[in-house]
């Protein structure tokens, strides 16, 4: 995949491209629905399976105050849009002066001149240029001026519920990890550098690696059944995660991410994890000691296990 971060770095040679645009934070169902559709036009007309996308996040720059909290870096929505056959993608810098382009000047001046566009693929909602006064209707009306086709891709559901970024945030801010997989495709994950802890897993309870993460979205504090990747070799570890404050040794306010591997590292340990979130197992509680902590933590445990072995079966009988 090549992925540039100015408009400056984009060659001649990016265009003629088949391209969606927008934010993407989290490529969740729907915005993958649209990449399919974006790698089968490019495909059928022998075209740059391409995207755009912005950061910061529009709103941090017109309206801050209302600026979402982000699930997913760019860096990792390039990783999840490769996987849907993207092959080249645009991170624009948002600004004042792009802020204030009118829908034609977006057009003429970075569809068309820049990235070459022979297709624009969009979803339901999308808006575009100088106050959001552009809709995918002005955007079929430019693409008859400026030589280029414009499809708006539809909304996807699932179990009847409409797929967006922020149902997806509410839905990982309580918890629901399980139903936010669903609408993601995937397990919500968070990754980082695997930082120092209190060293009190060692000594008094259970050895965790503990993750510090960018992401802006977090699980609601509990206890989670995770798996965890190491990012710089291709080892997966089963694991229980949790997300809290730590109450039984009083520590109350630093937010911690603890993360006990099922299985032994075998190995030093990994500096940079990915952990992703499959099933809440209960909510963060206080303990009267170390030790009736250390129970509990294997008891999750223990219900992770049986967790993994349930799926590990229906994944065979899904085989087969």
């Amino acid at each position: 995949m090549r992925i540039f971060r100015t408009l400056d770095e984009v060659p001649p040679d990016f265009g003629p491209s088949a391209l969606t645009i927008g934010n993407f934070d989290g490529v969740h169902a729907a915005h993958r629905r649209i990449l399919r559709r974006v790698k089968e036009v490019a495909i059928a007309r022998g075209l740059k399976a391409s995207a755009l996308t912005f950061d910061p996040h529009p709103t941090k720059v017109v309206a801050p105050a209302r600026a979402p909290r982000l699930m997913s870096s760019p860096e990792q929505r390039c990783t999840l849009m490769r996987e849907e056959g993207i092959e080249q993608v645009l991170i624009m810098p948002f600004d004042r002066h792009v802020a204030h382009l009118t829908p034609e000047q977006f057009v003429e001046q970075v569809l068309v001149r820049k990235l070459g566009v022979r297709a624009v693929l969009l979803g339901h909602d999308f808006r575009f240029g100088y106050k959001q006064s552009g809709n995918v209707r002005l955007l079929e009306e430019l693409g008859g001026k400026y030589g280029f086709t414009t499809e708006e891709v539809k909304a996807v559901t699932v179990r009847g519920r409409l797929v967006g970024s922020t149902v997806l945030r509410q839905l990982i801010e309580a918890g629901r990890v399980a139903q936010a997989a669903r609408l993601l495709e995937r397990p919500y994950a968070l990754e980082g550098h695997v930082v120092p802890g209190h060293g009190v897993g060692y000594k008094q309870t259970v050895p965790t690696l503990n993750l510090a993460t960018q992401t802006e979205v977090l699980p609601a504090t509990g206890v989670y059944v995770t798996r965890t990747h190491h990012l710089e070799n291709d080892r997966v570890w089963p694991s229980v995660t949790n997300i809290g404050y730590r109450p039984t040794f009083g520590e109350g306010q630093e937010l911690s991410i603890e993360t006990f591997l099922l299985e032994p590292l075998a190995a030093e340990s990994p500096r940079r994890i990915r952990v992703e979130f499959l099933w809440r197992l209960r909510s963060e509680r206080q303990f009267p000691d170390a030790q009736a902590l250390k129970q509990q933590i294997l008891r999750d445990a223990g219900v992770a296990q049986a967790y993994f072995r349930r799926l590990k079966k229906w994944t065979r009988q899904s085989v087969s």
